[in-house]
């Protein structure tokens, strides 16, 4: 490791990666921030953009450094917009009077207030219901995935299917069951 690390040290156009990440990387990274969800896909954008600099045929040739970085992170923010991410029991909501409350903490609810109990018993039979309303290939990823606990690349490795199949799956699953959920949230509401 300490090979690799002086090799790092004496090597020009390593040198030259390392003093643009001293350089460049708060701003950066704080461009990118503000473009994102989450730090942690900041992050992960960031380490490309680290990664094709260092990979670069001739950062050397490479003119108006900051530019060059700032195009190549617009450009992988655009990338990740593109990509179509999965979509998370955890993710549906709905804002009420006492502010927000996420679908799965009517599911897993262990109170013994009837009021809530029957709110409960009628969540998971209306999720059920919706679930049975999609093709078994859906249903049995957002089962897998929501229910077990199984990751994607799991349910992929299971079925044998592409990971992007998988998640186009989850994802049709997800908007048909957040239409019916909604749905009876609120009526709910209004009840």
């Amino acid at each position: 490791m300490d090979e690799a690390l002086t090799t790092l040290k004496t090597d020009s156009p390593s040198k030259k990666v390392i003093q643009t990440v001293k350089d460049y990387g708060n701003r950066l990274f704080g461009f990118i921030r503000g473009r994102v969800k989450t730090d942690e896909d900041a992050e992960d954008i960031l380490q490309d953009v680290w990664y094709q600099l260092s990979h670069a045929v001739n950062a050397e040739d490479i003119g108006q450094m900051s530019g060059w970085l700032f195009k190549v992170a617009r450009n992988k923010i655009i990338d990740k917009h593109r990509k179509k991410s999965t979509v998370s029991l955890d993710d549906f909501s709905a804002d009420t009077e006492e502010g927000e409350y996420f679908y799965k903490d009517i599911l897993l609810m262990n109170d013994t207030d009837p009021e809530e109990e029957y709110l409960r018993e009628v969540f998971w039979i209306e999720l059920f219901s919706a679930l049975d309303e999609l093709p078994v290939n859906q249903r049995n990823v957002f089962v897998w995935n929501e229910l077990e606990d199984m990751t994607m690349q799991e349910i992929a490795d299971k079925t044998g299917e592409k990971l992007k199949t998988i998640i186009s799956r989850k994802r049709y699953a997800v908007k048909h069951l957040r239409e019916k959920l909604e749905s009876l949230y609120n009526d709910l509401l209004n009840y």
